[in-house]
């Protein structure tokens, strides 16, 4: 699949299918501003572990959030399957790096990802679990249409229970 180019009152953006250049961009996210919701930095080697993980995505798709006119990769956002209430859904999530965040970019690359997956034509459902202290994550999707089906609790990192809301957005 080519980049899916997306604007949302904001920068153009390109969603690219993940490669193996995404590393570097992984080892600028896996900051403890970047992880502060997700359970704090990872190791050297989790991040390799992760990386691996986004190129061998079967039931799903990784992508590197790039900005049109410079090219430069500036995050990274993806969908996958998971059970979720007895059902299979995708599930979304996102991280643009500090820099380029209040600027519609993560919008305009949640949108673009929303026509990826309606084009996998595979679940109903999208949900997104961003933390109930991540206001910027829940108001993206607020602003990308999903619907708050209210607080529940995920397990991420594996072993570790994060408070989230419930984001579903209907394919």
């Amino acid at each position: 699949m080519a980049g899916m180019d997306a604007r949302e009152n904001g920068p153009e953006v390109r969603i690219e299918p993940w490669s193996e250049d995404g590393l570097a961009l992984l080892r600028k996210i896996n900051t403890p501003e970047m992880k502060r919701h997700l359970g704090g930095p990872e190791t050297d080697a989790q991040v390799s572990a992760r990386h691996q993980r986004y190129l061998d995505v079967s039931r799903g798709r990784m992508f590197q959030v790039v900005l049109a006119r410079s090219g430069e990769a500036v995050g990274s956002i993806g969908f996958w399957e998971r059970v979720w209430h007895g059902e299979t859904v995708y599930e979304t999530g996102w991280s643009v790096l500090p820099p380029h965040q209040g600027r519609g970019i993560a919008v305009a690359a949640a949108t673009a990802l929303v026509s990826a997956v309606r084009a996998e034509a595979g679940h109903r459902y999208l949900h997104a679990f961003p933390s109930v202290g991540n206001p910027a994550s829940n108001a993206i999707c607020r602003r990308v249409g999903f619907t708050l089906l209210g607080p529940c609790e995920i397990e991420f990192p594996p072993g570790c229970v994060m408070h989230s809301n419930d984001w579903r957005l209907e394919l």
